[in-house]
């Protein structure tokens, strides 16, 4: 019997409704902001929550000294085309190496999340 069930991933940002909206376009779903510093993303899958953070430092990646603390893998038909729909909407590269069933990119605020092939 487990002793809980995941509510929601909560991401640190100095902007929760534009990562919020950030990841609708990626994701679908329904943003909501019950709270100022507080926005949610409603949709299919796990629920993601957008938490006011003025001073986030985001994790550098790769990093040698210390590690990405979290990421999202994000399964997908086709790299190639998400890739260039990621991109318009604001993520940067990290490890885009087309040898592989996943590449990797950073949101606007500099979080990790992956693309991988389904």
């Amino acid at each position: 019997m487990p002793i809980a069930t995941l509510a929601v991933v909560v991401l640190d940002t100095p902007t929760p409704l534009a990562l919020a909206h950030f990841y609708e376009a990626i994701l679908g779903g329904t943003v909501e902001q019950p709270a100022e510093n507080w926005v949610e993303l409603h949709g299919p899958g796990v629920k993601l929550a957008f938490q006011e953070a003025p001073d986030m430092v985001p994790p550098a990646w790769p990093s040698p000294d210390g590690s990405q603390q979290l990421h999202l893998d994000l399964n997908v038909p086709d790299l190639d085309a998400a890739e260039g729909q990621v991109l318009a909407l604001g993520a940067r590269p990290l490890d885009t190496r087309a040898d592989r069933a996943f590449r990797v990119y950073a949101d606007p605020s500099g979080h990790p999340f992956c693309l991988c092939q389904e």
